[in-house]
């Protein structure tokens, strides 16, 4: 019997890593995801944990060989560490690595958990270390709680990389420190632009902040020397001779990196997005309840990949411009 196809798009991209969104809510409002009175979905429009894992599954058996479990906030859907220890038993059998993004409010309670289902790394999204500044831009007052976290992880033995949204005049003077910081601690650190996902109370042109400018500020500071260093995704990372740390760049808006693209995600409602920066997408949740799930998730996929767009279409060109995509961050999965 043949093995399914793999996942290969009209570009002739290789498609392996999967960005899997298990629910759309969070327990933060940060001012350049959402609104502070965000509307989340119906908890019946989610797909069960079954559905999730299912998916996954035929995913893998497509050729994908990264998961990454992302929300909304992950850790606050009750049932996620079921789905965690599934997929950790795919871990050498198809998957070699799963992993998760989180803003660490709930990590403290779920790292060795996490560390014992064959999680060995996450990505923790951390914009300041002023509490000030956190109650601000995430509305909530909740650093205290990301930090024990951060320290419950390395406890766990887990690889923490921080990911930090670099804002002008918000965190701008802060993120060297914030870096150094870091790197003390034995975790890397990314740096991201804003990306122009949903309507949000504030005008994200006045915070937009290039990390060309960032970078040349970095490297007036410290020795920046290129690193060969890839994790799946769309960083590219420099190693810092002075504090012995790695930081990566993500730019979606002054260096577009599609060409390499291997990714794909899809939402807890089960939409898949072809593109992070588009509206192509497929119906995935309508294939698994279909009377051949088997045979209409396939086809399904091998729409996926004649749909997915050679580059994104993020831009901020003008104060008071629409979104780029009308939907928000937390909707589309992290």
């Amino acid at each position: 019997m043949n093995s399914p196809a793999p996942l290969v798009d009209q570009f002739q991209r290789r498609i392996t890593y999967l960005r899997l969104s298990v629910t759309d809510r969070c327990d933060l409002r940060c001012s350049y995801c959402m609104p502070e009175r965000m509307t989340f979905l119906p908890r019946k429009e989610v797909l069960t944990l079954e559905e999730l894992h299912d998916l996954a599954l035929g995913f893998i058996a497509r050729g994908i060989t990264k998961i990454r479990l992302t929300g909304g906030e992950p850790l606050v859907r009750r049932d996620m560490m079921e789905l965690v220890r599934a997929l950790g038993r795919k871990i050498g059998d198809g998957l070699d690595e799963l992993t998760l993004t989180t803003n660490a409010t709930r990590l403290s309670e779920f790292a060795d958990d996490l560390a014992a289902a064959g999680v060995r790394r996450v990505n923790v999204s951390l914009d300041t270390l002023d509490r000030e500044t956190f109650t601000r831009l995430s509305r909530r007052d909740s650093l205290p709680q990301v930090l024990e976290g951060l320290q419950a992880a390395k406890e766990a033995g887990l690889k923490v990389k921080l990911n930090t949204v670099a804002l002008k005049e918000i965190n701008e003077a802060e993120i060297p420190d914030l870096i150094a910081w870091a790197h003390g601690e034995g975790f890397d650190s990314t740096l991201i632009e804003v990306m122009p996902l949903g309507d949000v109370e504030e005008d994200r042109f006045d915070h937009y902040l290039p990390l060309v400018a960032v970078q040349e500020d970095l490297a007036r500071r410290w020795t920046l020397t290129p690193s060969e260093h890839r994790t799946g995704g769309p960083a590219r990372y420099w190693n810092v001779e002075e504090t012995g740390g790695r930081i990566g760049l993500i730019t979606p808006l002054t260096n577009n990196f599609c060409e390499g693209c291997n990714r794909i995600r899809v939402t807890a409602t089960g939409q898949l997005y072809a593109c992070l920066g588009g509206d192509e997408r497929v119906d995935l949740r309508a294939a698994l309840r279909s009377e051949d799930p088997e045979a209409a998730l396939a086809a399904a996929l091998d729409t996926a990949m004649r749909i997915k767009p050679e580059r994104h279409h993020f831009r901020i060109e003008e104060p008071g411009a629409a979104p780029a995509v009308s939907r928000h961050m937390s909707m589309t999965g992290g």
